[in-house]
């Protein structure tokens, strides 16, 4: 049986690890094509080999998403092997730092965040953007439970900034993009336990604990557990949802 995903080509930008790398294979399983854009190369590998190695079939592009004119190139080069119909904008950083930080630390951080997380989102659409139209495609960006709350996790002011500007981003492209016939949506992840973030856990084990306090599920998230509802948004099943926000964080703002 033909997978839900069959015949798309998808780009999942960082896509070398974690939620990204969790995506791009369960794409690949519901049998998309799947580009594996990264600023590490050797990321972008390991989950095109990952893909490969299940039968599916991936590439990797070496991208650097606060590079507008190479985000545009690089969908260019993508376009001559066929048109994306589905974009993941899932690229990210963190860095927690008070607000009262030395200047220069917290300055960096704002700009390197909000380059990334907010400015990086909306380099990647735009140069998709003809792509996406031409197929009427589809957008999952990957915002956070800091889309909404911010008093488990202090610190993180310019993060907190970014994850709400996804959230706008969303709906705004969402009302914008409906009469082409492209749908916008988000994911909403709660603690997810990645390799990338590994450390901070262990050096915040109070943090973690207050989250799950909050946490009806009990247990922090995997990248499989955002992987589900990002093939349901890229899927036809999803055909009516758009401007949407998918909260996959196992219950916290219910608490």
């Amino acid at each position: 049986m033909a997978g839900l995903l069959q015949g798309h080509i998808a780009a999942v930008t960082g896509g070398g690890s974690g939620i990204g790398q969790g995506i791009a294979q369960a794409y690949a399983r519901e049998g998309a094509r799947v580009i594996v854009l990264d600023t590490n190369p050797d990321g972008a590998r390991e989950t095109v080999d990952l893909i490969a190695s299940a039968g599916g079939q991936a590439s990797a592009m070496k991208l650097d998403v606060t590079d507008r004119a190479a985000c545009q190139a690089a969908a260019a080069e993508i376009a001559r092997a066929g048109n994306i119909s589905i974009l993941v904008n899932n690229a990210g950083i963190n860095r927690r730092n008070p607000i009262t930080a030395e200047p220069a630390v917290i300055g960096k951080d704002w700009d390197d965040i909000l380059s990334i997380n907010l400015d990086g989102m909306f380099n990647v659409t735009r140069a998709f953007l003809d792509q996406l139209r031409a197929t009427r495609g589809r957008i999952v960006n990957i915002g956070s439970i800091q889309s909404f709350v911010h008093v488990a996790w202090p610190n993180s002011a310019a993060y907190t900034t970014s994850k709400h500007g996804v959230l706008g981003f969303t709906r705004a492209l969402a009302a914008e993009l409906g009469k082409d016939g492209v749908r916008v949506n988000a994911i909403g992840p709660g603690l997810i336990e990645t390799r990338i973030n590994a450390e901070a856990r262990a050096r915040n084990p109070d943090m973690v604990a207050t989250v799950m306090r909050h946490t009806p599920l009990g247990r922090a998230g995997k990248p499989e557990d955002i992987a589900g509802p990002a093939v349901f948004l890229a899927s036809d099943m999803s055909a009516y949802v758009t401007g949407c926000i998918i909260m996959a964080d196992g219950g916290f703002r219910t608490v």
